[in-house]
């Protein structure tokens, strides 16, 4: 049966906050987000660029929210200008948080000067550098950046026309393993005598660390054709653990793997039904979380609401919910996430042109940044908040 778009939304949009807005020839794309617990701060990272264009890429930026008198504030935009390397863009900021260390770890590539992905593709010649900067006092100051390029792909790098990490959130799994998730266009053929490309494929993978930062390894990569991708981790009732990937596609439905070994390989990727993506597909964001303990007001729900399987885990995921076109950016739960048929319909959070978000949780909420805008997706990078009983039942 085909795949149908999803039908208008049958209750009132969650409240926007706009953080990066198109203005005065700058453009602000690929949004990343993450709460940290310990500072009740939420930092929220996207690209300025001088175009719409991702050969326009300049800088990364960010604003930081704290809790005020009760209501959110925003700090202004700050230019994160440690994240930098001469004569490259930087861009696919991806934060993830070390709980051990208090440290959080934004990676993000840097691509030498112009260079486009399609020219880096065609050409088989990698313009991407594996980069991050860190913060030990909840984004108010960072670091100098590190280049792990070298010593973490090493003479790997050969065979990837190019890179990138996320974008978006990178996670910390329940053993202490820091995930960051990322893709690599893989030369999987080449012409000869001339050297260049013949087929080349991407593939979802990640970069992990086991000593709370302090060194990186590469994982495996996802045999099946898969792009940008977030990662989570499933708990199930025998406390095993299971790392989940949901990747972008060109199939019309995303790509879903499990890892039973944290990363180091991906088994038996398919494609998820319930999960369409547009003709050239588009970012997506999952997360998740512990299964919640029944409310009062949960109880009043139809007993099927609250109903988990195999799991002490649920996803929750966002994604434009159109097929054809960027728009309708929407919220899935899945309350069996080893199975890609646990999708809910999805509870739409942003009706119209929409593109890339990212998922965080606050405490009991969830907080979602995302591409948006009236005639276009990026006109501008908005935050919003809502409670998992707005996504229940849909």
């Amino acid at each position: 049966m085909a795949s149908k778009s999803y039908p208008e939304p049958q209750q009132a949009l969650p409240a926007r906050t706009a953080l990066f807005q198109q203005r005065d020839g700058k453009t602000y794309r690929i949004p990343a987000l993450i709460y940290i617990s310990d500072g009740q701060t939420f930092l929220a990272f996207a690209e300025k660029r001088k175009s719409p264009r991702d050969s326009d890429a300049e800088v990364l930026v960010m604003r930081r929210g704290s809790l005020q008198n009760g209501s959110l504030q925003w700090s202004p935009v700050q230019t994160l200008s440690s994240a930098l390397l001469s004569d490259h863009r930087t861009m696919n900021p991806c934060p993830v948080y070390e709980r051990k260390s208090k440290t959080i770890y934004l990676f993000f590539v840097c691509i030498s000067g112009e260079a486009t992905e399609y020219h880096q593709i065609a050409t088989g010649r990698n313009q991407a550098r594996l980069c991050y900067i860190t913060s030990t006092d909840y984004g108010q100051n960072w670091s100098k950046l590190t280049d792990l390029t070298d010593s973490v792909i090493g003479d790997e790098i050969c065979n990837w026309a190019t890179f990138a990490v996320g974008p978006g959130h990178g996670i910390q799994m329940k053993n202490g393993r820091l995930i960051i998730p990322a893709y690599a266009y893989y030369i999987h053929c080449r012409c000869f005598p001339f050297h260049f490309p013949l087929i080349v494929k991407s593939h979802a993978l990640s970069f992990y660390s086991d000593d709370c930062g302090v060194t990186w390894q590469m994982g495996g990569k996802i045999q099946m054709k898969s792009c940008e991708c977030e990662m989570a981790e499933i708990i199930d009732h025998a406390d095993r653990s299971h790392l989940y990937c949901n990747a972008r596609s060109t199939r019309g439905h995303r790509v879903e793997a499990l890892s039973e070994s944290s990363g180091a390989a991906f088994d038996n990727p398919h494609v998820a039904k319930k999960l369409v993506e547009p003709h050239h597909g588009c970012q997506g964001s999952v997360l998740s979380f512990p299964v919640p303990e029944p409310s009062e007001e949960d109880e009043k729900k139809p007993s099927d609401c609250l109903t988990q399987t195999d799991t002490k885990t649920w996803l929750i995921y966002s994604h434009p919910t159109n097929k054809k076109k960027r728009r309708d950016l929407g919220v899935y739960l899945n309350k069996s996430p080893l199975s890609s048929s646990g999708w809910s319909r999805p509870w739409i959070i942003h009706k119209g042109p929409s593109g890339y978000s990212d998922l965080t949780r606050c405490e009991e909420r969830f907080a979602c940044l995302m591409e948006c805008g009236e005639k276009s997706e990026i006109e501008e990078i908005a935050f919003v908040e809502f409670k998992l009983s707005d996504v229940l039942c849909t």
